[in-house]
């Protein structure tokens, strides 16, 4: 019984970390050029660019967390 209360505790955290990977660009990938677009110019980024077939705001992520920083 322990080592399956400890595989459950493990795959809990394992879903937590997830969750939060995923959320770490919840405002930065878009499916749409056209939102990247808008949330670039939210930012004050001139362009988008693509990232494994998304869209994110800024000319690249440096860019894209550097304008983030700033809000």
């Amino acid at each position: 019984m322990p080592k399956l209360l400890f595989a459950l505790v493990l795959l809990a955290t394992a879903s937590a970390g997830l969750a939060v990977s995923v959320q770490a660009h919840s405002t930065g990938i878009y499916k749409s050029e056209a939102e990247a677009k808008q949330r670039a110019a939210e930012l004050g980024c001139d362009s988008v660019h693509q990232n494994n077939g998304r869209w994110m705001p800024c000319s690249d992520e440096a860019e894209l967390h550097r304008m983030l920083r700033k809000q």
